[in-house]
């Protein structure tokens, strides 16, 4: 019995301080607030003093990736308001009705199109066009912050540019077909589960979805001229991230995309002469802007935390053998990305104790199998985390309740999580 529960204990303990967030979240003392609380409790519960997990949090927002999140998520919500407020997003819209003719489409193409450009939190950037595209559908704000959420992240297995792709590349030391002609499967598989359980006529009727008449005229050069913000942001952004690495290496990649982000943002304000300085000083002084900013630092002293504490190593620690496969392979990967939210926690915290078991017990020739197991049971838990920042900032921005938003994506990433294990049991 006593074994039992030392194996169980980091379990609990990270169980524990997750519930201690969701209680903070359920009795709204804010999103930001309740992620610190989690992550001090947990710093206490696995050992470390009230000072340690200070200094750990004040070191978080010291660093590089933390300072161009912010920037990169700043420059976002500058560019969203400037296109909302100019009326340039519904113009864009207008442009691309005549060639979006199914109100479903229109509501999967804005997501999906934004979820090409890998940067964290990026899903409120396609969130003012989900609600522009849909202000004369009868749908309620959590069904688009849901379908905003599910299908800004179809590409993430599959898309070379994601940082926790790149990062599983290098830990495992293969090359990126090598990995993607086994993970392609999960594009196809979210597309479908997210016709399944948000757009398929049972859950969306055709009244529901009732739209304007359409313009008669398909414009290319309307749509290409309303567009040319987020064509700056996306290609700009990939064409920078990918030169950097090619030829600077030494540069961090988020470089490009904040340089990509400015230059859309200042692309819109020259097309929208009547945004002026004003408009800059009035959205640097709002409220919200300023408050996702306090929910990113959030979860950076969190992630730091749960690594300054050596949360996965201990929950390692006490597995072993068959255990410990099982573990670094579904369990940890999943917990991981069900507390952390974000892809490049679970890759980098768990995958360097998976490629070690396998080499431990002889098994490097099943690393594939293991790795898209560990890949999909992570990517599940992470779309199922409530700390998800995508998650957090479209709940936010669509003003929805938490809770209830969050039960829609359940069911999908139950699905999910079901067709990696099939695929695992194909592969191995």
């Amino acid at each position: 019995m006593e074994s039992l529960f030392t194996t169980l204990a980091p379990f609990l303990k990270v169980l524990f301080a997750f519930l201690i967030m969701l209680a903070g979240m359920r009795f709204k003392i804010g999103l930001g607030l309740s992620i610190l609380a989690g992550g001090a409790i947990m710093g206490l519960l696995f050992g470390m003093g009230l000072l340690p997990i200070a200094r750990t949090g004040v070191l978080a927002l010291t660093q590089e990736k933390f300072l161009f999140l912010a920037a990169i998520v700043g420059f976002i919500l500058i560019l969203s308001d400037a296109m909302e407020r100019s009326g340039q997003s519904k113009r864009l819209m207008e442009a691309l009705s005549g060639f979006l003719t199914s109100p479903r489409l229109r509501l999967v193409f804005f997501p999906a199109l934004i979820g090409l450009l890998p940067m964290p939190g990026g899903a409120v950037f396609s969130a003012p066009m989900i609600k522009t595209v849909s202000e004369d559908m009868r749908i309620s704000n959590s069904d688009r912050a849901v379908l905003n959420y599910w299908f800004r992240h179809v590409w993430e297995l599959i898309w070379p540019l994601y940082p926790g792709i790149i990062l599983t590349l290098a830990l495992a030391d293969i090359q990126i077909i090598d990995l993607i002609s086994y993970t392609w499967p999960g594009t196809p598989i979210m597309l479908l589960a997210g016709w399944i359980f948000f757009l398929r006529p049972g859950v969306l009727g055709a009244k529901d979805l009732a739209i304007p008449m359409l313009p008669v005229k398909r414009s290319k050069s309307a749509a290409l001229r309303e567009g040319l913000p987020l064509l700056i942001a996306i290609v700009g952004a990939i064409g920078l991230e990918t030169s950097i690495a090619a030829f600077a290496p030494t540069i961090p990649f988020e470089l490009g995309v904040v340089a990509a982000l400015a230059g859309a943002v200042v692309c819109v304000m020259v097309q929208n002469t009547q945004l002026g300085l004003k408009f800059l000083r009035d959205v640097l002084t709002k409220k919200s802007l300023w408050s996702m900013i306090f929910v990113i630092t959030a979860i950076f002293v969190f992630k730091d935390i749960l690594q300054a504490a050596g949360v996965v190593e201990e929950m390692a620690r006490v597995a072993g053998g068959e255990a410990a496969l099982f573990a670094s392979a579904a369990f940890l990967p999943f917990l991981v990305g069900l507390v952390a939210g974000i892809n490049v926690a679970f890759v980098g915290a768990t995958f360097p104790l998976l490629l070690g078991v396998l080499a431990s017990l002889g098994m490097q020739d099943q690393m594939i199998p293991y790795i898209v197991l560990a890949t999909f049971c992570g990517f599940t838990g992470v779309m199922i985390s409530p700390i998800h920042i995508c998650f957090i900032l479209t709940c936010e921005y669509f003003q929805c309740d938490l809770a209830s938003t969050w039960r829609k994506v359940v069911g999908p990433c139950l699905v999910f999580l079901a067709s990696g294990v099939g695929l695992f049991f194909l592969y191995v």
